[in-house]
């Protein structure tokens, strides 16, 4: 066959070293589809039960790799749902390359199903997608897909989404082209302003303690080795920002715990007593930040990274952590040993609560014990989120990731089951377990990607904190409402014994004790492929929030 132009798109992503492309089939993106059932190269085509599934399917891919996620959509409705999956990548910079099925050009404004060419009364899908990408484009000639792909390719190394909208005729029309030369990535630094934070820690070291946070930033470069040993030469107190408790280990020494709103008091006064505090890959957001204002007023603030953070800092920009702080260490390494130890961390202090099923903090240290060494944790955002990054001691070696970008509810399905693509085999050919931590509200979004887990025999492990609500806006509503009233309660349901049903083959598990659910984990790990657990726990539990423990609640 005469190579069309879907196949040389294709033969470039197997080019950018992508090995899944996360989808949605339909009339529209089925020709690429077509293209890589052909591809000799080890591509694979996973499809999701929903678009937004499938653009966290990406996004997870891509923060797991260090490198680059792609996600098909067909026109009309597919495209319009990854909307909130890409909005999430561009919040929290993970680039992935969106590919967009069209109707063909000569329909546009003439009628077309699902048109969205901005003609003719229609809206312009450009336009929805301009807002939340680095580069969009629409391509209306074969001819012009190679540049508009090397220009995509810059954006993505730019730390953010890509879109490419492809017309079915296009897609379809022959190619003659050379192959595809994934461009290189244009350095980001500034040896200038790098040099004056050298010289700020250098000088915050000689007169005091030095503090340190790390961004998840640290993770995507690959730059954890090089943030351990400038925190040594530093001999720093160190703390992660809530989506980045992977970057350094929670036994090292100088470890202070987590900041911001799910953070411990250990780091805060680190910083408060601080000569100077170093933020490296952070931009320090509120979630990251809250309870740290004050105490951020005491140090001089340097920071390192591709963005400059929200506080006002000595700020080198730079797209290699590794490079940068390598260079910091090599430059301030005066032959000292470090003397800190690992703090440990108090957990924040919240109202006991006197519901039914298991608390959080019992469900999360259980859930801990039982987790190997380099096991890869996705949580959502919300309630169950907040319990999961204050008290969970992660193992070594694994990945961490809550999307506080968007904080989309059930992203962690889909963003779990990309990255279990990519990481599903350890260095040692063994097999890498990942963990979905999600509440029942998000299980009930986009938890059906249960079954995408089922379908491609992944090794990971669905938690889910049944409370039969949206259990953090039943907490606003007593905060901030005077607990008049509830629109976030439910009747109460049963996930376990649903998932049991419908998938007989799938391991699932509805513990009522710590000893059950220690049981149920401990064979969910033995277990090689998907598994679930269902464990309920108290809607009026207040979770390790701070914004909800120093609230005043209003009464009615």
């Amino acid at each position: 066959m005469p190579s069309r132009a879907v196949d040389y798109l294709v033969r470039a992503v197997a080019e950018l070293g992508v090995r899944h492309i996360f989808g949605v089939d339909g009339a529209n993106i089925e020709d690429l589809y077509d293209a890589i059932f052909d591809a000799p190269d080890e591509l694979t085509a996973v499809v999701a039960k929903h678009e937004f599934s499938a653009a966290t399917m990406a996004d997870g891919y891509a923060r797991s790799t260090a490198g680059f996620g792609v996600v098909a959509a067909t026109s009309g409705g597919g495209a319009m749902n990854l909307v909130a999956g890409l909005a999430e990548s561009f919040a929290s910079r993970v680039p992935v390359l969106a590919l967009v099925g069209q109707p063909p050009t000569a329909l546009a404004g003439a009628g077309a199903f699902q048109d969205t060419s901005g003609l003719a009364g229609t809206f312009d899908a450009a336009r929805i997608f301009e807002p939340i990408s680095y580069f969009c484009a629409r391509v209306t000639d074969a001819a012009d897909l190679p540049d508009q792909l090397e220009r995509a390719v810059h954006a993505l190394h730019r730390g953010g989404p890509a879109v490419l909208l492809l017309p079915k005729d296009v897609q379809q029309a022959p190619l003659a082209a050379e192959p595809f030369r994934p461009p290189r990535r244009a350095p980001l630094s500034d040896p200038a302003a790098l040099a004056r934070v050298r010289d700020a820690l250098r000088h915050g070291h000689a007169r005091g303690k030095v503090a340190l946070i790390a961004g998840d930033q640290v993770a995507r470069d690959d730059a954890r080795g090089e943030l351990r040993r400038l925190a040594a030469v530093l001999d720093a107190a160190v703390g992660v920002a809530p989506d980045a408790k992977d970057v350094f280990d929670h036994d090292e020494p100088g470890f202070c715990g987590v900041a911001g709103s799910m953070g411990h008091p250990e780091l805060v006064e680190a910083v408060r007593g601080a000569a100077v505090c170093l933020l490296v890959g952070t931009r320090l957001p509120i979630t990251a930040r809250t309870g740290l204002d004050e105490a951020l007023t005491h140090p001089a603030l340097v920071s390192v990274g591709a963005e400059a953070p929200y506080a006002d800092s000595t700020h080198a920009q730079t797209g290699d952590l590794a490079a940068a702080l390598a260079e910091l260490a090599d430059d301030l390494d005066d032959g000292r040993a470090a003397t800190s130890a690992a703090a440990r961390t108090t957990p924040l202090s919240v109202p006991e609560a006197t519901g039914p099923g298991l608390r959080y903090r019992e469900i999360v240290e259980t859930l801990g014990a039982a987790m190997e060494p380099g096991t890869d944790v996705f949580v959502d955002a919300g309630n169950t989120g907040a319990a999961v990054v204050h008290h969970l001691r992660l193992p070594r070696g694994g990945r961490f990731v809550v999307a506080l970008g968007m904080g989309g509810m059930g992203y962690a399905f889909g963003a779990g089951i990309g990255s279990a693509f990519a990481r599903r085999r350890r260095p040692d050919g063994g097999v890498r377990r990942t963990f979905v931590i999600a509440g029942d509200g998000a299980f009930f979004m986009h938890g059906m990607e249960v079954h995408t887990a089922i379908e491609y025999d992944l090794p990971v492990t669905f938690v889910i904190f049944n409370n039969n609500a949206h259990a953090m806006c039943i907490t606003r509503e007593q905060l901030y409402y005077g607990d008049r009233y509830s629109f976030n309660r439910f009747r109460p349901a049963h996930p376990g014994a649903g998932m049991a049903a419908m998938f007989p083959d799938l391991p699932a598990y509805s513990p009522a004790s710590a000893d059950e659910l220690s049981a149920a984990v401990r064979r969910c790990t033995q277990h090689p492929g998907p598994s679930f657990v269902s464990i309920d726990c108290d809607p009026d539990e207040i979770p390790p929030f701070l914004p909800f423990l120093s609230a005043p609640r209003r009464h009615s």
